[in-house]
């Protein structure tokens, strides 16, 4: 018999994980404090109410590129959560299957419009602004064509802002929308546009020129979930 419980029950159940050997066990987050995908993953696990042990792969000492841990990821990349029964990796594919096992509190709204919506929000942020920014690039712009700090700066900037201009337009679009990306309540949408917008200010852009997504980032940091997600507040930030 199917049992019904409430947001904050199935809360508490989502804390730990049922193996299929009928013991309770936590997840590993192998993740980088840093790192946006990580950092995007962090609060959706923190808004599903989930709780993980922490494993830092420090980037900077080149952590992720070992045999040990690409055994784990064999791309080397952050951040790759072990469920206790299988390893998954990409942020994208982790933060589907987090809305499928854990359905409570949702993360997409209901509608396959709604969902499209929500999700096309994410990818300008997932797909066309923070892969051309990360870690690896930027270390390839340096190393391979001698780019110094103005270059990066300037290349960061240009992607950012072609990103957000499109994403701030879409937030005033949206006359029905509440206090975050979509509605009244954090979406997959606030989950990736809160790292970025973190990212965005580590390379001294003005994120004000956006009223409305720094709004959006302001709303989201009121909530526990994204203070406790961010980088910052992580063990290897010190």
């Amino acid at each position: 018999m199917d049992v019904d419980v409430g947001a904050e029950s199935q809360l508490l159940l989502n804390q730990c994980v049922y193996s299929s050997s009928f013991d309770w066990v936590a997840m590993k987050l192998y993740n980088f404090f840093r790192s946006g995908t990580s950092h995007r993953l962090r609060i959706a696990l923190n808004l599903k109410g989930l709780t993980t042990d922490y494993v830092a792969v420090d980037l900077r000492k080149e952590a992720h590129l070992t045999d040990a841990f690409k055994a784990i990821h064999p791309q080397g990349f952050v951040p790759a959560l072990d469920t206790g029964e299988q390893v998954l990796i990409q942020s994208p594919a982790i933060l589907e299957w987090l809305e499928e096992k854990y359905p409570t509190p949702a993360l997409l709204p209901p509608g396959a419009d709604a969902r499209a919506h929500v999700r096309a929000m994410a990818a300008m942020v997932g797909c066309d602004i923070h892969p051309i920014n990360n870690r690896r690039i930027l270390m390839y712009l340096r190393q391979q064509f001698g780019a110094n700090e103005d270059a990066i700066q300037a290349w960061c900037t240009t992607w950012i802002t072609d990103g957000f201009n499109a994403y701030e337009a879409l937030l005033a679009a949206d006359k029905h929308r509440g206090a975050f990306s979509y509605g009244d309540a954090p979406s997959l949408a606030d989950v990736y546009l809160v790292p970025q917008v973190e990212s965005a200010r580590r390379f001294n852009i003005d994120v004000t020129q956006w009223p409305l997504i720094a709004a959006v980032d302001a709303a989201c940091l009121q909530l526990d979930a994204f203070k406790q997600a961010a980088p910052m507040q992580q063990p290897d930030a010190a």
